[in-house]
């Protein structure tokens, strides 16, 4: 974005300074080079990727020095960006190899090889620069003549024009060649800051601090920026010289701006947003957003800025149960600040409210018709779904599900595929004890298919629990260590599913979506999750529990670990994961100490000493303890072994594991 005048002269001083950078018109990069040399810049950025360092094969052309330089890149003649310029100096690095019969000979071998030496040379220079939230890098071709190639001498430099960056922000440059032949160069510029504007913190107030000249004359106004519509304003003053202006925290939205000019005649006026990315504004954002109804089908979300958002009805039955999304029948939709909404409702309810939703995190919740119709009723709502031939079902919505009843009530949504029904609990509980009649009218036939299934559960549990197992790739020898435990584990009634069989449905779907396929069917089956600890699991784990996200790690494209974490965490926040769960770790190289507090609510086994713990765990619930665990965990450690000697001892190389990570010890 051009930055005015006004900006420019404060933050760089006095006119003779401005007027002394170098200005350009017109927004293409472009680059230019010594005499002598030919270069040529790429169309279109590149991505970032230095790659090793490879053997030369021969003299090469090397970045030795990066100079930079500020100038300006002007739109009009007083809207202007200020940008770097980049010179980066090459020299000649490397030199032929001696042919081995010159070696021996002492001289020429063979006019052959001399055709080489008197060939220019070509590189492909990266510059890569870093300037938060900027990150790009370019491509510069150059090519050098033989007549230049002086081997250790430098042949010029190639100019790059030029990289915009914002005022007082800290450029980070790197240089380096493709391939990459020695360690990249890289320079730190720190651009002219705003000196006449600081935000500073003190308790609860925050200082716009102001150090403009004394003489200097100059509006101030505070605003709302708004994506649609005119700016909202807050605040205006003249002032003059330096200023001190304090708000107070709660007054910080990501849309409150600065707009700053000189009282003078036709002046351009400059505008500064600084709490764009501060967490505090974001906090009071939704803290001062809220929700109006202003008919009984329309609503808007009010808030001083614009925010990502989407909202969906709620059911709220009396005694403080969690408001239910009524997603489906109804969907999300998308909100926008001040715009109206509407729902296709017939009647309003006091047990109605909306959910407003952002990145997936519940921000509002509000039953915006209760003010109008009084407090919370016991009531059950009903959903009534139609089919293709207009038959047509009723459910009540409770916490566990929806529940199915033959009855209908007074409707309170419709449309072509169903409606909601509003039921007062008295006429529920009635209908509820019909279908108890029905059910024992049922019951009989029920009894002899139990018998004709009985064979049929008998193959069920013969072909065992489902288990998935769950594990960080943290190096090769580990993952096989994890196959060797999967390979024993199947050797039990258990059907075991673990990343290292799947990797071909893995790399066609994705190791999130795959993850949550197999999380959900082994659920919905009865059986058992295995979260495999190790000192790369554990520092992950820790990662998501501090940060809420996943940084980046040396984990592979198959690690579905890291993908199962933005589902496994919920489970057990939320108290969903004793009983479906179990932990586990090798000995001698993870203490189960080590393993964060969160997941110790479900068992933590070590292997192989609690092997039989670890496999009666992994029973179905109900099914009895058998005889022959110790035996099975007999066989599961005799299989295990083999890998476990090759991991903590492999031939002539001290066992691997030990000191890395946390809780990695010695065994002792």
């Amino acid at each position: 974005m051009p930055v005015p005048w006004f900006l420019l002269s404060l933050a760089l001083g006095r006119s003779p300074v401005v007027l002394s950078l170098e200005r350009l018109v017109g927004p293409q990069d472009a680059t230019h080079c010594s005499p002598g040399l030919s270069c040529h810049l790429w169309d279109s950025d590149i991505l970032c990727l230095p790659g090793d360092i490879v053997p030369a094969p021969g003299p090469v052309l090397a970045p030795t020095h990066l100079q930079t330089e500020l100038v300006l890149r002007c739109q009009k003649e007083t809207d202007c960006d200020l940008c770097l310029r980049v010179a980066v100096h090459l020299a000649v690095h490397g030199h032929w190899e001696e042919p081995e019969d010159e070696k021996k000979f002492g001289g020429a071998a063979d006019s052959g090889v001399e055709e080489p030496r008197n060939a220019s040379l070509q590189a492909q220079v990266v510059l890569s620069f870093q300037a938060y939230p900027t990150a790009r890098c370019v491509l510069l071709e150059v090519q050098v003549p033989a007549a230049l190639v002086q081997f250790g001498q430098s042949v010029g430099s190639v100019v790059y024009d030029c990289f915009e960056a914002a005022l007082g922000s800290e450029v980070r440059i790197w240089s380096y060649t493709q391939p990459r032949y020695e360690k990249e160069l890289n320079h730190t510029q720190q651009l002219p800051a705003l000196p006449w504007l600081n935000v500073s913190a003190d308790g609860d107030n925050v200082h716009l601090v102001l150090n403009v000249s004394e003489e200097q004359h100059f509006g101030l106004s505070l605003y709302w920026n708004q994506v649609q519509g005119p700016p909202k304003p807050r605040w205006h003053k003249n002032l003059t010289g330096p200023q001190i202006i304090t708000l107070n925290h709660t007054d910080l939205v990501p849309c409150l701006c600065i707009q700053v000019w000189p009282l003078e005649p036709d002046s351009v006026r400059t505008n500064i947003c600084p709490f764009r990315e501060d967490p505090r504004a974001h906090r009071n954002l939704w803290q001062a957003a809220r929700l109006r109804l202003l008919t009984l089908q329309s609503w808007l979300l009010d808030a001083p800025c614009s925010l990502p958002a989407e909202a969906a009805l709620c059911w709220r039955a009396l005694g403080g149960d969690p408001c239910q999304p009524l997603v489906p029948p109804l969907s999300w939709e998308n909100v926008t600040v001040d715009k109206v909404l509407e729902f296709p409702l017939l009647k309003g309810h006091p047990n109605l409210c909306v959910q407003v939703n952002s990145s997936e995190k519940l921000q509002l919740q509000e039953c915006l018709w209760a003010d109008s119709l009084g407090p919370l009723k016991d009531d059950v709502l009903l959903l009534e779904t139609r089919g293709p031939q207009d038959n047509r079902s009723l459910c009540a919505l409770e916490p566990s599900g929806c529940t199915s009843l033959p009855s209908r009530a007074s409707t309170l949504w419709d449309d072509d595929l169903g409606a909601l029904w509003a039921c007062p609990m008295d006429k529920y509980i009635h209908k509820r004890w019909a279908l108890v009649w029905l059910a024992c009218l049922l019951f009989a036939a029920a009894l002899s298919l139990i018998l004709l299934l009985k064979k049929d559960h008998a193959k069920a549990a013969a072909r065992g629990r489902a288990a998935l197992l769950l594990y960080s790739a943290d190096d090769s020898g580990f993952e096989r260590l994890v196959g060797a435990l999967a390979s024993a584990l199947c050797q039990l009634p258990l059907r075991v599913a673990v990343d290292l069989w799947s990797r071909r449905e893995l790399s066609a779907q994705g190791p999130v979506a795959w993850f949550h396929a197999q999380r959900r069917q082994t659920l919905q089956e009865g059986g058992v999750v295995v979260l495999l600890f190790s000192p790369g699991a554990v520092a992950l784990c820790s990662e998501w529990l501090q940060d809420g996200v996943s940084g980046p790690g040396a984990h592979g494209p198959h690690d579905a670990f890291r993908a199962s974490l933005s589902c496994v965490l919920p489970d057990f926040l939320q108290g969903r994961a004793p009983g479906s769960y179990v932990g586990a770790c090798f000995d001698r190289l993870l203490h189960p100490d080590a393993v964060p507090a969160l997941f110790r609510t479900v068992p933590v086994f070590t292997l192989p000493s609690q092997l039989p713990d670890f496999l009666g765990a992994l029973q179905q619930p109900r099914a009895p303890r058998s005889g022959r665990l110790q035996e099975r965990a007999e066989q599961v450690s005799r299989a295990l072994q083999p890998a476990l000697d090759c991991y903590f001892h492999p031939p002539g190389t001290p066992a691997p594991g030990r000191g890395v990570g946390p809780g990695a010890g010695d065994g002792t």
